[in-house]
């Protein structure tokens, strides 16, 4: 009888690096960066001079080389590397372990998956969101399905934001709607930014994290950049605008329709939403959810589905969801065997 084996071990294998001012950063304080590493991907870590040495399973030595080669050449190219870096590195080089898809993480900038915004240089930290990234650049409707903190509007804004910097639109529209408030928002005290400042404070602060605050005051104020409740959408046709329609889960199927063929010329958009989180009276169905059944296969609709896996906040963000998502698949499957 054959006894079964372990992971293949490889032998070491030693990376050289070419510009020793560089290895601080990419090794980190006291050298967490190379720690995480090593404890995320159960590999050895041995620094000598410009030359690291790599032992471990076969498969995760590769990781780390890929990880590792990515994120010197982030440092390169003058970008930063933190923790968060350094996640979305070992995200990428695990996905395309995995996946033998193309590292896009390791080469943003050099594909046209980064997006340079006034006040930030803004890189995928997902397989999930470098495809999301390049469904934004090329088609003309762009679906962002999943759950909280998967970067879904955050990286729909930097795109907009990158695209009226370099004049290639007009104007930027933000929309959510108001669903807390049935969208009747008269009742509500203040004027009418007071009424709908809280439903839309999530896109203010996208567009303040990629704009001075002087510039993003000066656009909202002429019209360059908009932000309104959906409700405010009937009737218009939004042309050489990039449109982002956030929370999307909480549309109706009329109100999505509505917002959908406002679509002008020269105008692209962004809608996105979590299927898990509808916030409708019970027994509404989502538009969010018709249109993903209605325009499957629409020449020029793309769809980008994003997971726990993708969530780019706090590490217990991802925990949490996929502890909710284990919950209510079991409250499913008991339902079913009632």
């Amino acid at each position: 009888m054959n006894e079964l084996s372990g992971p293949a071990i490889a032998p070491p294998l030693h990376l050289k690096f070419d510009d020793n001012r560089l290895l601080g950063a990419l090794f980190g304080e006291h050298d967490q960066n190379l720690a995480r590493i090593e404890r995320e991907l159960g590999v050895s870590l041995v620094s000598r001079g410009n030359q690291l040495a790599i032992s471990g399973p076969a498969v995760q030595v590769e990781a780390a080389r890929a990880a590792l080669s990515t994120l010197y050449q982030r440092l390169k190219r003058g970008l930063d590397v933190d923790r968060q870096e350094v996640d979305a590195a070992l995200r990428h080089a695990r996905a395309e372990e995995a996946t033998r898809e193309p590292n896009l993480f390791g080469t943003a900038g050099a594909d046209g998956s980064a997006v340079r915004t006034p006040r930030r240089h803004i890189t995928p930290r997902t397989p999930a969101q470098s495809r999301y990234l390049r469904a934004l650049q090329e088609a003309d409707l762009v679906f962002g399905l999943g759950p909280a903190g998967t970067g879904k509007t955050y990286l729909a804004v930097a795109i907009a934001v990158a695209q009226l910097v370099k004049g290639r639109v007009d104007r930027i529209v933000l929309s959510r709607p108001a669903v807390e408030a049935g969208e009747r928002l008269g009742f509500l005290p203040g004027d009418l930014r007071d009424k709908v400042d809280p439903y839309l404070r999530p896109l203010y602060d996208a567009l303040y994290d990629m704009m001075p605050a002087d510039q993003v005051i000066k656009r909202l104020s002429s019209g360059e950049i908009e932000i309104a409740p959906l409700a405010f959408m009937r009737g218009r046709t939004l042309a050489n605008s990039f449109v982002i329609l956030d929370e999307a889960q909480n549309t109706t199927p009329v109100q999505m329709k509505m917002f959908l063929t406002r679509l002008g010329e020269n105008a692209r958009m962004a809608v996105t939403g979590d299927l898990s989180q509808i916030d409708l009276p019970k027994g509404t169905r989502s538009g969010l959810a018709d249109a993903v059944e209605i325009l499957d296969g629409v020449e020029g609709v793309a769809f980008a589905q994003f997971s726990a896996a993708d969530v780019v906040r706090h590490p217990l963000v991802a925990r949490i969801v996929r502890a909710y998502d284990a919950h209510d698949a079991g409250r499913a499957a008991g339902a079913g065997d009632g």
